[in-house]
């Protein structure tokens, strides 16, 4: 018979005594049970002592938190929170530099855990940290213990990082600075400095004037990995801190250091495999890096701007030179008029006797104008010869250069997600962004030549300008998904994709989807989906007992601390805990934490979270929301909270604890797998029926024959 719902059967371990083994009635006070255990060793001053897990985190048990404890769990007495913390608080201070560092190396340890935090702050721990850095010239293991027991205490929020002293924060910039000191307090320097610098305008303005952006090139130019990561942690922090203005300022200082080039060589092209962290990282640089351009396309075009005129008219000057050379005398006003108006209307503007009207509508407004500048003066050559062989065309058949810029300027920034905020989780970004300088506007050079082949190819007219830079669009989508490493590769990829083989992938695509909908097929996918449903259901419960890598994330900061867990072989327990940076597949005896698939009651996704609730009070990131999912567990009184990597991981995981609740699969994810492995199954089905039309209905049964003469009688044959 199983026990109640509120006593769980646990050991219990102290040094040098036999193990004991209870039954915890949940509903008895802590202390209570405390002083039972403390009685049954003949241990005096119960109120000294305090239960923490054996394994793991070795996390103090307290009233907030013992509904955690499951059967089986192993814990150990030890010295309670308030005892420890006055012992290392006196123990930081001694005279004696091996006590004073063993001290810290514990409190670094124990600083983890949240009720040791708030005892050791409550005793005014924080401030003796402070004189250690502050009067301290010591750059060895001591002060890398202090640092990490910092880190560790401020991870809680108890404290503000606002009430750090200038002394302090200067103290850790000098350890950013200084050439001669371990890579480990580097490390941790700069993760206190990234802490910092969202946290308030002072504490950014303070780091950014201390820590040049030289320093943090240099760290990232170095050797060590995760000196490298923290720099570029601390990169990112600084860029999205800032002002539009200082942000400009600073990616203007970083392309001439040539940055964008060192990462396409030494990060992205490295031999070592690129980290999930890392990628997170440039994929913010690159979505920060083209968000610049954000400014000038919401802005509309000025017709009374002298500066914005003149581009335009540069536009002009630089396609009808030679027409332009005449002399401004031998025409009158109209007839000058009358000849640029002609000349703008060549060039694809729709109203020629005012261009600026065409650039008004904003999205792309002004980066449209900038496109086309940076295009003829870049590749004039490109730009006089698409300009003038569509004025030697059918007025119907030219492709208008000015309309199509816009247009794709436009397609560009929808693509590559301009205007809109930095995802907290995204990783996915472009290998030929860093290999390229002015990497939009020259993507754009690409796309616009792009233009004019696909409207040669499509012989196109004005009315299909539409269908045109749909091809386009498709072109650029289906180009980038094969994530090319440099512009030219795009360029030669894009430039294959023709308008015939658009045709042909479309073609393939509905002849597929026509297979597909006849009646006697439709009926077969039916037949073949519960067999299908299963394979399914199997790969999710597979894909969950390998386990995922999950990320803690605050609404302060994306986390470093990571997590992994997995499902038994069984499938009878969901197994979790806390994982070191680099470990890809911890075995499931390193996983301290479990649920029992049977304690489980629900499934909540999104905004349905506690985890999502909690940081609905501020800006919420919709990418979150579409990553979170919980397990509720235990009468409905506890979540164990996720936050996916990605939505790919996202569907998997909803779907296999779905599928351990005994619920239908939901995730978009099922009906992709589905249609796939349906598709593959039925093509070999019908591998046979290949060129045969197959019939909406079946071929009528035909009557019943008059007589059954023609059967023939084995067993006379026998005799």
């Amino acid at each position: 018979m199983p026990p109640p719902k509120d006593v769980v059967k646990i050991a219990i371990q102290m040094v040098g005594a036999i193990p004991q083994l209870i039954e915890l009635q949940q509903t008895k006070p802590l202390a209570s049970v405390l002083k039972d255990v403390c009685d049954a060793w003949s241990l005096p001053n119960a109120e000294r002592y305090a239960l923490q897990y054996a394994d793991g985190r070795q996390t103090y048990i307290t009233e907030s938190n013992r509904r955690d404890i499951k059967n089986g769990s192993i814990l150990r007495l030890t010295t309670s929170p308030d005892q420890e913390a006055e012992r290392l608080y006196t123990g930081i201070q001694s005279k004696n530099v091996d006590v004073k560092t063993d001290s810290l190396k514990k409190l670094a340890g124990l600083s983890q855990d949240v009720t040791f935090a708030q005892e050791f702050i409550s005793r005014n721990g924080l401030k003796q940290i402070y004189s250690i850095v502050e009067e301290g010239n010591d750059t060895g293991e001591m002060l890398a213990h202090t640092l990490k027991a910092f880190t560790e205490l401020m991870e809680h929020d108890f404290v503000s990082w606002e009430n750090l002293s200038t002394v302090f924060i200067k103290k850790i910039v000098s350890y950013v600075n200084m050439n001669a000191v371990d890579a480990s307090i580097q490390q941790l320097s700069l993760s206190i400095l990234e802490n910092m610098v969202p946290t308030s305008r002072l504490l950014f303005e303070l780091v950014k004037k201390e820590v040049t952006l030289d320093r943090l090139l240099t760290h990232l130019q170095a050797t060590n990995a995760e000196l490298q990561l923290k720099a570029m942690a601390l990169l990112i922090a600084l860029l999205l801190s800032a002002t539009d203005t200082e942000r400009r300022d600073m990616m203007d200082y970083l392309r001439e250091k040539n940055l964008r080039q060192f990462i396409h060589k030494n990060i992205i092209h490295s031999s070592e495999p690129l980290g999930d962290e890392m990628a997170h990282y440039l994929y913010v640089l690159q979505s920060v890096s083209l968000n610049l351009c954000e400014h000038r396309m919401k802005t509309s075009m000025d017709p009374y701007s002298q500066e914005q005129r003149d581009l335009l008219q540069s536009l002009r000057q630089t396609a009808f030179e030679s027409e332009s050379e005449v002399p401004a005398g031998s025409f009158s006003t109209e007839r000058r008029r009358s000849l640029c108006a002609k000349e703008f209307r060549k060039l694809g503007f729709m109203n020629n006797s005012n261009p600026a009207e065409d650039l008004r509508r904003a999205p792309p407004g002004l980066l449209a104008l900038d496109n086309m500048v940076y295009f003829s003066r870049n590749t004039p050559n490109a730009y006089s010869r698409f300009v003038l062989e569509n004025s030697s065309r059918e007025d119907k058949h030219e492709c208008p250069f000015a309309r199509s810029s816009i247009q794709l300027t436009l397609i560009l920034c929808e693509i590559l997600h301009i205007g809109e905020p930095c995802s907290e989780t995204a990783q996915a970004f472009y290998p030929m962004f860093f290999g390229q300088d002015h990497f939009f506007e020259e993507l754009f050079c690409v796309c616009i030549q792009l233009v004019n082949k696909t409207w040669k190819e499509m012989r196109a007219t004005q009315e299909d300008f539409d269908k045109v830079m749909q091809v386009v669009r498709e072109q650029i989508i289906r180009t980038l998904s094969l994530k090319p490493t440099s512009l030219e590769l795009f360029k030669t990829r894009v430039n294959a994709l023709n308008y015939s083989e658009i045709l042909k992938l479309r073609q393939t695509e509905r002849l597929h989807q026509e297979e597909t909908l006849a009646v006697p097929v439709l009926e077969l996918r039916e037949k073949l989906k519960p067999e299908l449903l299963e394979l399914i259901r199997q790969q999710r419960l597979l894909h969950l007992c390998e386990g995922t890598l999950f990320r803690k994330i605050s609404s302060r900061r994306r986390q470093d601390k990571l997590w992994y867990c997995r499902l038994s072989p069984n499938h009878k327990v969901l197994h979790y805990g806390d994982v070191e940076e680099g470990v890809q597949s911890p075995p499931i005896e390193s996983l301290p934490e479990k649920i029992p698939v049977a304690d489980m009651k629900m499934l909540l996704v999104g905004k349905e979270c506690p985890h999502t609730k909690e940081k609905s009070s501020g800006k919420q990131n919709k990418d979150v929301l579409e990553l979170a999912f919980s397990i509720v567990h235990d009468m409905e009184e506890y979540c164990l909270n996720f936050i996916a990597p990605t939505r790919y991981e996202f569907c998997l995981w909803t779907d296999g604890l779905n599928v351990l609740l005994g619920k239908e699969m939901t995730s978009e994810r099922t009906q992709t797998d589905l249609d796939v492995l349906l598709s593959m199954e039925l093509k070999l089905r019908l591998l046979d029926l290949e060129n045969i039309s197959i019939p909406d209905n079946p071929p009528p049964v035909p009557k019943p024959p008059s007589n059954l003469n023609f059967c023939y009688d084995f067993s006379h044959a026998e005799q």
